[in-house]
């Protein structure tokens, strides 16, 4: 039980103007987690299409493990745009595969066994999903890492769904665009770094990760407080970046490594996949050989 780490919600196809790459946030977490060496999974849904198909050859050929249920939904698909810095901007179909992310009994197997995932906001825009996250979520064993990342993308998040997975969650990634939208929703006053130190305490979290872009990242635990600058590399999409950081904080965390070691493992992965095209490139041989 102790090495199986779950990505639950949203897997789909992002779709570029020149070609499609897998992706979804929890999915991109699952697969960067497993290449350290951890039992992944990614928990989502398709439909009964060729795109759904490839989905599932695409996890194969990663070598990742998955509870993918089959829909009568279309698998998801992202139009993805970049800006000169590469920089994303999405375009998500609506009432597709992942938003109706049935209970089943293998996924309810699974969250009896699992003592980390990692799920966010995006899938529960959708009833369907939102309750069968939820109910993995309380199935967990105690003393589970529960890492909300928040991942608030266009129209598709509420103040009632975020609240409620704060109320679930034993950790926190959020970005500083997300930080300036969840201050202003539950009326939070001060800096970024005080509406952190405000979301830690109020919600007892293990630590809580704030990615700020080019200006850097922090890691606030309820004792300690790391800051890295990011490092200038030349970027071929940002896609993905945020999750691969977060796989990699995680892993180095539940490997025993310090909240220092752990920050600059996450950096160092975040700025390697930047330079990489998609949001699951193999990584870096330097980094995966830490943990064997």
């Amino acid at each position: 039980m102790k090495n199986t780490v779950v990505g639950l919600g949203e897997i789909l196809w992002d779709v570029f103007p020149e070609r499609k790459v897998l992706g979804g946030a929890p999915a991109n977490f699952a697969y960067h987690v497993s290449q350290f060496g951890f039992n992944g999974y990614a928990v989502s849904a398709i439909g009964g299409d060729l795109l759904g198909k490839e989905i599932l050859k695409s996890l194969e050929e990663k070598e990742l493990n998955y509870i993918i249920e089959k829909t009568d939904f279309p698998t998801g698909t992202v139009k993805v745009q970049l800006d000169g810095r590469g920089v994303p901007t999405y375009e998500i179909s609506e009432n597709v595969a992942w938003d109706n992310i049935p209970f089943s009994s293998r996924i309810e197997n699974l969250a009896k066994n699992t003592n980390t995932v990692c799920f966010g906001s995006l899938a529960q825009r959708s009833e369907i999903s939102r309750a069968t996250i939820h109910k993995f979520l309380d199935l967990m064993p105690a003393e589970s890492l529960k890492v909300f990342d928040i991942n608030l993308r266009l129209k598709y998040f509420s103040k009632e769904v975020i609240a409620d997975s704060l109320d679930k969650a034993t950790a926190l990634k959020i970005n500083d665009e997300e930080i300036v939208k969840v201050a202003e929703m539950f009326n939070l006053q001060g800096t970024d770094e005080e509406v952190c130190k405000h979301l830690l305490e109020k919600y007892n979290l293990k630590f809580l990760i704030l990615t700020q872009g080019t200006r850097g990242s922090y890691v606030f635990t309820p004792n300690e407080k790391s800051f890295l600058g990011t490092p200038k590399v030349t970027i071929a999409d940002t896609v993905g970046a945020g999750d691969s950081f977060t796989a990699a904080f995680v892993a180095s965390y539940l490997n025993g490594r310090s909240i220092a070691q752990s920050h600059q493992l996450a950096v160092e992965v975040s700025a390697y996949v930047c330079q990489q095209h998609g949001a699951m490139p193999r990584l870096a041989d330097a980094h995966l050989e830490l943990f064997r």
